[in-house]
């Protein structure tokens, strides 16, 4: 029996995984965030782009997105899966820590922005309905795109990098309400703005709180348990499914009772942000959110009319240049207020002038509505567009100026160093709490050196962080979940497991993904402590060797030589041991990258027999 297969059905998925293909690489190796790649992709191959053409030149139809309301349907999961993230990236800890910044000068960004421009609005005719969602989705910025721009210029650490990263959480905090507030505004449309119009919005508002407050009673009585019992299996397909069911689920039930589904994955994300499965979610959810953000924003582009900046060029770009210059000033404005360095406070207000993904998410709801005029808004995204393009430029513009004028000292108490950021710069990653690595992180404490640790007992996992540990659950030869845990700002990294194989993936893992860091590893013996060597360690320390020093230190002074030469003998052994586990040149080094090669191949083969699903 055979099947007719309909090639049709799945054109917009082949030919999204295949601009996906092209667009991320080429956009990596340009140093320009795929989002604009996305968004151009979006453009030119949507149905104001090659589909234009395709009536005159039927062949076109095939690498053309036509569907673009289906794709529209799938892509608002991308905004889901981010706002999972952002939730799962905040905790109440970092808030309070950078509660100046956040709820200081985030929440003045974001205010003032909002009251200038729908006050500007309202000046121009618009109803207060369509001011106030104009005003709260051209006041947020672009997430996704200045985060990375500054991951990729290294200014995530430095003063205006953490500011930054500040008003963004404020911004990630105050989208949930933004979205809450278009479905109520909507409510109140309904309403005809008539006498009736209090009790529709009070009767609109109470089902929506009651679900908000079920879910969150419902997440903190059985998320943890349920991540426990999965973790406990250590099954990797069973934790994906139970992440995505999660995310998924949450943002059905809040779908269900008349909200944004991404309201509902955000406050699954904020009530999984204090459980030691935090960061093995996030790298279990990473890709999915990356494919679903690009759907999402080429769904944006396909969507986008760009002849209508040929058509009314002024207009557009004129839009597009005002919101940028307006939210610049109103930046600086409270920069200098609140004595922010001038470097610090230019660089914050050039990156966060651009508008932001979510006003597609709110203008584009608000067209649904009829709450905004479905021209009015469209030529609004196209603005929003064309300023999100721009910072990439503002940012090599801000360079430029930078090495002009060099950065001086910080001096505004939450942009130092020490101060909460974006994460724990320097500090150290622990992979394994058990016996030696508690030791560890006991000693790390002592000398007051921030760090994590990694370690994928469940029960143990649980046990320490009821005493305070900063310990989190997941499997430390996933690099997503190392990138997660701040392996790009750690200082060094140290592996106390019993598990050779697996140390050794991690260290070359580590090592290729970072030449400068310190990795520390506990070798079982000498022959392991040299394959460590060969494969980036930065010191590998054998089990027996390390023993038998200590035992030659305790004999040595018991029996009354002094301990300062005890001590220094005992160094010197130490290094000279070193010297001889360390690879004899390159050729040894290549024998022991072959051998790991060969490790891995088997280790996967063994895993196949064992599940050859």
């Amino acid at each position: 029996m055979s099947v007719q297969l309909n090639i049709g059905t799945y054109q917009e998925g082949l030919l999204f995984l295949a601009t996906a293909g092209v667009i991320v690489p080429l956009f990596r190796r340009l140093r320009v965030t795929p989002v604009i790649g996305f968004l151009a992709a979006g453009a030119a191959l949507g149905p104001s782009g090659l589909g234009l053409l395709a009536t005159r030149y039927p062949w076109l139809s095939a690498i053309t997105f036509s569907d673009v309301k289906t794709m529209a349907t799938f892509a608002e999961f991308g905004v889901v899966f981010l706002l999972f993230i952002i939730g799962l990236e905040l905790s109440f800890e970092r808030l309070k820590r950078m509660r100046r910044l956040v709820f200081g000068f985030g929440a003045l960004q974001v205010f003032i922005s909002a009251i200038v421009i729908a006050s500007a609005c309202m000046l121009l005719g618009l109803s207060a309905a369509a001011s106030a969602i104009i005003g709260g989705a051209l006041a947020l910025s672009s997430t996704a795109i200045v985060m990375p721009v500054l991951s990729e210029r290294k200014r995530l650490g430095t003063g205006a990098g953490r500011a930054i990263f500040a008003i963004l959480l404020f911004q990630d905090l105050m989208v949930a309400p933004l979205l809450f507030m278009v479905t109520l505004l909507d409510q109140r449309y309904d309403a005809g703005m008539s006498a009736n119009a209090g009790v529709a919005f009070f009767y609109a508002i109470i089902p929506a709180l009651a679900m908000v407050a079920a879910l969150v009673a419902f997440g903190r009585l059985f998320l943890r348990p349920l991540f426990h019992q999965v973790a406990i299996t250590r099954s990797t397909e069973f934790f994906m499914a139970a992440c995505l069911l999660v995310v998924i689920g949450a943002a059905v039930i809040s779908a269900a009772a008349g909200l944004s589904m991404a309201l509902g994955a955000f406050i699954a994300g904020l009530l999984l942000a204090e459980t030691e499965y935090r960061r093995e979610v996030e790298a279990t959810i990473e890709p999915f959110k990356g494919l679903l953000l690009g759907l999402f924003f080429i769904s944006i582009g396909a969507g986008l009319d760009f002849s209508e900046v040929a058509r009314n060029p002024a207009m557009t770009i004129g839009v597009a240049v005002t919101l940028i210059a307006v939210k610049i000033l109103i930046v600086l404005i409270i920069a200098r207020a609140l004595k922010f360095p001038p470097l610090a406070a230019q660089e914050t207000a050039f990156l966060l002038g651009p508008g932001g993904e979510f006003a597609f998410v709110m203008l584009g709801t608000a067209i649904a509505v009829e709450a905004v005029p479905r021209v009015i808004g469209n030529q609004l995204m196209l603005a929003v567009t064309l300023s999100m393009v721009t910072i990439p430029a503002l940012a090599w513009a801000f360079g430029l100026l930078q090495k002009a004028q060099p950065e001086p000292p910080q001096t505004y108490p939450e942009l130092q160093p020490g101060a909460e950021g974006v994460s724990d710069t320097g500090h150290v990653i622990v992979i394994g709490y058990g016996r030696v690595g508690s030791l560890v992180g006991e000693m790390l404490k002592r000398h007051d050196v921030p760090y994590l640790a990694i370690d994928g007992d469940a029960k143990l996992v649980v046990n320490e962080r009821k005493n305070g540990f900063p310990v989190y659950w997941g499997d430390a030869t996933n690099l997503e979940l190392l990138r997660k845990s701040g392996l790009e700002e750690a200082r060094a990294i140290v592996l106390t497991m019993d598990a050779p194989r697996a140390m050794e993936i991690i260290v070359s893992t580590v090592r290729r993904e970072r030449a400068d860091i310190t990795i520390v590893a506990r070798a079982r013996d000498a022959h392991h402590a040299t394959i460590l060597y060969g494969l980036g360690a930065s010191d590998a320390i054998p089990e027996t060797i390390e023993a038998s020093l200590q035992l030659s230190e305790a004999t040595l002074v018991d029996i009354g030589v002094p301990m300062g030469y005890v001590i220094a003998s005992i160094h010197e052994k130490r290094d000279e041991y070193r010297k001889f586990l360390q690879p004899k040149g390159e050729k040894q080094a290549k024998r022991h990258q072959i051998r790991y090669a060969r490790r891995v191949q088997e280790m996967k083969r063994l895993a196949n027999e064992r599940d050859p699903s």
